[in-house]
């Protein structure tokens, strides 16, 4: 018998990506690059803007995969950001979107209070990104791909202190039905991944969210809260070969909480 090391299982090899929104090393953009990689895929990262460099650039260098600075609200830097990973990478199979983000007065407030002006910039920065990435990656995929961008429960549910990003969250999902109806003919496939709640610096900005993970790992019915592998391994299911015949879903990574409410 051969005392050599088992193959490791790469069945991403090959592929190529880009993934928006990568904050540190708790970012669940950073969960799912770190699994996309160790499957093989070759991807590269996208943070805010200078500030945040010193915390992804070690992440990014950490699986050889380059870092763009990438403020969806900045004219022309999404179109940059794009072509710079299609350059690095030959050209892009997949991508995936990780940015939320809403004016802290509209997003501890009541929804009724919001502004327009804080309406309009969250819807900017969290949903209509995402379309906006899926054109102008368009051009760069060949025989298809796959995009996936990241919802939350508060999509379907009236989460306590979630607010303005609900109804947020549930014009991404409806969002990710209609792109998947019209890149479908290009055979490029569209998810929304659901994770539950998970300690992000997102997610910090959410009044109570201790509270909100703690009544999650009692609720759910695994008892417990999800890591950024699962959701990364999830990411990383979708953009591959064996989801070649899905688009157009939300897909629950939360321990199974959605189930019980």
């Amino acid at each position: 018998m051969s005392n050599s090391e088992p193959p490791i299982h790469r069945p991403l090899e090959g592929l190529r990506g880009l993934v928006l929104g990568v904050a540190n090393e708790h970012s669940i953009a950073w969960g799912c690059a770190r699994v996309l990689a160790e499957r093989g895929a070759r991807v590269a990262l996208t943070c805010v803007n200078e500030k945040a460099v010193p915390y992804v650039a070690p992440l990014a260098e950490r699986i050889g995969a380059p870092l763009l600075r990438c403020n969806v609200e900045e004219p022309g830097e999404l179109q940059a950001a794009v072509n710079a990973a299609a350059e690095h990478l030959g050209g892009l199979d997949f991508g995936v979107h990780s940015i939320a983000w809403a004016p802290k007065d509209d997003l501890h407030g009541r929804v009724v209070d919001s502004t327009a002006e804080g309406f309009a910039q969250a819807m900017r920065v969290s949903c209509h990104s995402f379309a906006e990435m899926a054109r102008l990656m368009e051009p760069h995929l060949g025989d298809g791909g796959a995009l996936v961008t990241m919802s939350y429960i508060g999509a379907d549910e009236a989460v306590p202190h979630y607010g303005l990003m609900g109804p947020v969250k549930a014009a991404l999902e409806s969002l990710v039905r209609y792109m998947a109806v019209e890149l479908g003919p290009k055979n490029v496939r569209v998810h929304a991944v659901s994770p539950g709640p998970v300690p992000t610096r997102a997610a910090s900005g959410l009044l109570a969210f201790d509270e909100l993970m703690t009544r999650s790992a009692q609720t759910a019915p695994l008892r417990r809260l999800v890591t950024l592998d699962e959701i990364g391994r999830c990411v990383a299911f979708l953009v591959g070969p064996d989801a070649s015949g899905m688009t157009g879903q939300t897909l629950y990574v939360d321990a199974g909480d959605h189930a019980v409410r």
